[in-house]
């Protein structure tokens, strides 16, 4: 299918502050349009988390206590979020991890759909040795020359897998199929199961 015909699609990915119950760092929202990612109607969001971000977490993402001291809270920015985020379908590598971080902090927010591009791949290449956003990256070799940042960013990974998410898109014929293969049960957009014909 051409990732084009779906109307309204966000690649998301978010960074964290490493803590029990994890305040976010950033937020990163890539729209596809007319099937290819479009930075300029994108949206990224630095905040600065109520308890200071952990080494490790930093470590990963290079987001430190002092990069964030003077940006804006989440109660600042998350308005601003949550409209750009609107009704969309969304995106996200492991995406319930996404979606779970998200919801906490934006409690109203309804996607019509989550996709999971790790669900996707596995359906999509059986029998990799790793499914991780580096070992998809590996095997499709997307074009990346215009990724923002560095890998482990917010705004890098949603640019990488949004262009995953195009490559993989090619193997299925009909976007029924895509979301049967890329929506986790339990999230919002999974296709309801079928009934059995002989219960009331």
């Amino acid at each position: 299918m051409n990732p084009a015909s779906w109307p309204s699609l966000l690649v998301v990915d978010v960074d964290v502050d490493g803590t029990t119950r994890p305040d976010l760092v950033e937020v990163a929202a890539l729209p596809i349009r007319e099937g290819q990612p479009d930075k300029t109607t994108g949206g990224a969001w630095l905040t600065r988390p109520n308890r200071p971000v952990t080494f490790p977490a930093a470590k990963i993402h290079g987001l430190t206590n002092d990069v964030l001291r003077d940006k804006p809270t989440w109660e600042e920015v998350a308005d601003e979020v949550h409209d750009f985020l609107g009704a969309a379908w969304i995106r996200a590598h492991n995406a319930h991890v996404d979606y779970r971080v998200l919801t906490a902090h934006l409690p109203k927010w309804e996607p019509a759909g989550v996709l999971d591009s790790l669900r996707l791949a596995k359906a999509t290449f059986p029998n990799l040795p790793g499914y991780s956003l580096d070992a998809l990256i590996s095997r499709v070799q997307p074009d990346l020359s215009e990724a923002p940042a560095q890998r482990h960013r917010a705004t890098f990974d949603a640019f990488a897998t949004a262009q995953l998410l195009i490559a993989m898109a090619g193997h299925y014929d009909t976007r029924d199929q895509l979301v049967a293969a890329a929506v986790l049960p339990g999230l919002p957009g999974a296709p309801e199961p079928a009934r059995d014909p002989t219960l009331w």
